[in-house]
C-alpha cells in the first residue's frame, strides 16, 4: 500500500466504502521563482481541488497561478496558519493535503494518501527527503524521519494530510506565526497516531544553504526545545526569521 501506520484503527473511523477526493492546498508569498515547477508537477498528480492561497506577494506568484485555469487562487492574511485555514475553508474535498511551495510530492502521492484514509487513518504525513547533494543531508533526513515516527509529530515539509471533516472539528490551525504544523499533529495525535508514508517527500535545502547547515540544525532543535518549554510562537518567530 506504500505506507505503514501506526496506532490502532477505530473501525468506526472506517470509511474506505466512500470515494475519497483529495485536495491539495499551497500557500505562498513571493514565489515566482520555483512556482510553475511546483504547480506543474502537483497537478500532474490529478488533485481533485487544488487552492493556492496567497499572502500579498508582491512578485509574479499571482500571475503564474493564473496561467492554470484548473486552479483556485484566494488570497489571505500573510501567514502560513492563516493562509492553510483560509484554503481549508474553500475546500470542498474530503482530504486536505497542506504543501509547501517549495516541498514535491513523491509519484502517486494522493494514491497513498488515499490508502491511509481509506484505511482508516484520520490523518498522516510522508518521509522527508532533503534535495541537497552533501552526505550531511541524509544523515539528517534520516533522524528527522525516526524523529517523526516515534513520537507522532510532524512538519509542513512532510505534506500532512488529514481529513477535511477531522481538521475542522479541530478548528484548524492555531492563529500562530510558527510552530503550526507542531501544534496542530499535537492535536490529531491525541485523536489519533498519524498514517506514515515512506515515499519521501522532497523538500528543499535553501534555507540551509542560505544559512549554514549547522547553524540550521542547532537553530531548529533550539526553536522547537524552546516551544516545548512554553516559549511564545511569536517570540520565536522574530529569532527565526
Amino acid at each position: 500500500m506504500g505506507h505503514a501506520a501506526h496506532g490502532s484503527v477505530n473501525p468506526a473511523n472506517d470509511i474506505s466504502g466512500s470515494p475519497r477526493t483529495v485536495g491539495v492546498i499551497l500557500p505562498v508569498l513571493n514565489e515566482a521563482g520555483i512556482l510553475e515547477t511546483a504547480l506543474t508537477e502537483v497537478l500532474e498528480q490529478a488533485p481533485d481541488e487544488m487552492i493556492v492561497v496567497d499572502g500579498d506577494s508582491q512578485d509574479a506568484t499571482c500571475d503564474i497561478v493564473r496561467r492554470h485555469p484548473a486552479l483556485h487562487l484566494i488570497k489571505a492574511q500573510r501567514g502560513r496558519a492563516a493562509q492553510m485555514n483560509a484554503g481549508a475553508a474553500a475546500a470542498r474535498s474530503d482530504i486536505l493535503l497542506f504543501l509547501h511551495a517549495d516541498t514535491r510530492l513523491p509519484p502517486q502521492a494522493l494514491s497513498h494518501v488515499r490508502a491511509a484514509i481509506q484505511a482508516g487513518h484520520l490523518w498522516g504525513r510522508f518521509d522527508v527527503r532533503l534535495d541537497g547533494a552533501r552526505p550531511a543531508y541524509r544523515v539528517i533526513e534520516r533522524f528527522m524521519n525516526l524523529r517523526s515516527a516515534i513520537t507522532g509529530i510532524a512538519t509542513g515539509d512532510q505534506a500532512i494530510f488529514v481529513r477535511r471533516d477531522v481538521f475542522r472539528q479541530l478548528g484548524g490551525y492555531a492563529p500562530i506565526v510558527l510552530m503550526e504544523d507542531i501544534e496542530l499533529s499535537a492535536r490529531l495525535k491525541r485523536r489519533q497516531r498519524p498514517a506514515r508514508v515512506r515515499a519521501p517527500a522532497v523538500t528543499s535545502t535553501r534555507r540551509w544553504e542560505q544559512h549554514g547547515l549547522l547553524r540550521t540544525v542547532l537553530c531548529m532543535w533550539r526553536l522547537r526545545l524552546l516551544y516545548w518549554l512554553g516559549v511564545s510562537p511569536a517570540r520565536l518567530a522574530r529569532w527565526y526569521a
